[in-house]
């Protein structure tokens, strides 16, 4: 497979979830938007790292190492939604902005 073909889907990722980022109201939506934007950029670097130095394993390692920490993140950002959804009932970004008061 070409790096051209990976830096498309790598792209195509990012354009949807900047997507769904930007359109959606939900807190569980807009985190999924986000997630799919993490991805493609992970994407798109393990693909140039492949390409640039296929013999050199650094790459791999840092790759593994953003995808644990994206996971992290996101188990810690739906906890929050949880807790915020369990406590007031909000479930939108509308809402979570109005309990900045």
């Amino acid at each position: 497979m070409t790096l051209e073909l990976f830096l498309v889907v790598a792209g195509a990722l990012f354009s949807v979830g900047l997507f769904g980022a930007l359109t959606q109201q939900s807190i569980v939506m807009l985190m999924m938007g986000l997630e799919l934007m993490l991805g493609g950029i992970i994407l798109a670097a393990a693909a140039l790292w492949h390409y640039a130095a296929p013999a050199s394993t650094d790459g791999q390692v840092l790759i593994v190492l953003a995808v644990t920490v994206m996971a992290v993140e996101m188990a810690i950002g739906f906890a929050i939604v949880t807790a915020l959804f369990r406590a007031r009932e909000v479930d939108m970004t509308d809402e979570a902005a109005e309990l900045k008061g």
